[in-house]
């Protein structure tokens, strides 16, 4: 029996930030560090994801409401300190409303991306890997690659793409089901 396919360090994610390696060899789809056996892919996909406005919303709604509640609260403590009315035209009140509405347009700027392209395949366990490229056309050709190599075993093939979410770091983005709030095992 061969040894199992490791792949090299280029492979393992270690290109320059937000970058991945997608490679399918040896009967394997190795995104980064992540390996997906072939025969398990359930589904791939090339599509645009719109921005999510409800979810803009409702963090700008949050985000104001925490304000709110800031600012009640530090004429509060100002008054018990005090012992006079606060008026609402101080130099805080002023710059902590300027910090919240800030916050609140920064929240609110997601709403204004344009569609971006993704790849997402989906296994079988019903995990989802996804990542992106400038072009939709790009990645169309990569999953039509992809399906091909699952039909064809001797099929192999490298590309470069970019996480999807910037926010992680440490190599392809994993959704499960039903995996809200799943924050993974702890070392």
């Amino acid at each position: 029996m061969p040894p199992p396919f490791v792949p090299p360090d280029e492979l393992m994610g270690s290109l320059s930030r937000g970058r991945l390696v997608l490679r399918v060899s040896g009967r394997m789809l190795w995104l980064g560090s992540k390996a997906v056996p072939l025969h398990n892919i359930a589904s791939v996909d090339a599509f645009k994801v719109k921005p999510d406005w409800g979810t803009a919303l409702l963090r700008v709604l949050k985000w104001l409401f925490f304000g709110a509640v800031l600012i009640v609260a530090t004429g509060l403590v100002d008054r018990l300190v005090t012992g006079t009315e606060v008026s609402i035209g101080g130099g805080g009140f002023r710059l902590l409303l300027t910090v919240v509405v800030v916050v609140a347009a920064t929240a609110l700027a997601g709403a204004f991306r344009a569609a971006r392209p993704v790849l997402a395949v989906e296994t079988a366990g019903g995990s989802l890997l996804a990542v992106t490229l400038p072009s939709i056309d790009e990645l169309r050709q990569i999953a039509g690659r992809i399906v091909y190599a699952i039909n064809y075993p001797d099929a192999e093939f490298t590309v470069v793409v970019k996480q999807f979410h910037t926010t992680n770091n440490h190599g392809p983005v994993a959704i499960l089901n039903g995996g809200q709030g799943n924050t993974g095992i702890k070392l």
